[in-house]
């Protein structure tokens, strides 16, 4: 897995954040297909939702860019989650009885509200590469969780979910994305940039998102334990 000088350097820095994140149990249970339905559909319910601030999230990233092609990745970005995961996300749902209109009437949870608030803060308050080191976490993590479990051989019920993050399309947005951070970086803090004034900062604010995402997979986790999360 290589997704870029700068993502690495934020993954350490996160000290065992990371670790909670990508190895928690929902992923885990998710893996082996223990993941009980009521927990997944939960989850997969509100990170349509979620997903639907994520695209604001990229759009706003071109509004933020500096250059033709940070542009380019940005709206290409934003094609990609409208009309491919979120896409996917759809006819999951459908299959299990919960329509598209069902899944646009849906109430988003508070994790679902802090985390997607927060990436649009991170835009709004800072430049290109503040709004990418936010966005990073949900995008990299997704895709190391994804190839992991893919090389693990697991099928059962969340197979789908396994190819699509742990697939070559999706493995080659992880390294055009860590690819992209590392232009932004060079371009605004420099080469060495754990020795940037700015990078205290940009750790915390992907760390912070880190950890929101360790909440969401707690919040489905806990959703496991209760009723259909939607009805069609």
């Amino acid at each position: 897995m290589s997704y870029g000088n700068i993502f690495m350097c934020l993954r350490s820095a996160t000290g065992g954040a990371w670790s909670d994140y990508v190895s928690h149990p929902f992923v885990t249970s998710l893996g082996d297909g223990s993941l009980p339905r009521t927990a997944f559909m939960g989850y997969l319910v509100q990170d349509y939702l979620f997903l639907r601030h994520f695209s604001r999230a990229w759009a706003l990233a071109v509004t933020k860019a500096e250059t033709l092609e940070e542009m380019r990745h940005a709206a290409s970005a934003v094609n990609a989650l409208l009309n491919d995961e979120m896409a996917l996300h759809v006819q999951l749902c459908a299959r299990a009885g919960i329509s598209e209109g069902a899944l646009e009437r849906a109430e988003e949870r508070l994790e679902t509200l802090a985390y997607t608030r927060f990436v649009m803060d991170a835009g709004h308050a800072g430049d290109f590469l503040d709004l990418l080191v936010a966005l990073a976490p949900c995008v990299m993590g997704y895709g190391e969780i994804g190839l992991r479990l893919r090389a693990r051989g697991t099928g059962g019920p969340y197979a789908e979910w396994i190819e699509t993050y742990g697939g070559d399309a999706y493995q080659a947005l992880c390294r055009d994305v860590g690819g992209l951070m590392d232009k932004a970086g060079a371009r605004r803090i420099g080469t060495f940039v754990e020795d940037s004034p700015r990078w205290p900062s940009l750790a915390g604010r992907f760390r912070i998102a880190t950890v929101l995402e360790t909440r969401f997979w707690d919040m489905g986790l806990a959703m496991g334990a209760t009723a259909t999360p939607a009805e069609a």
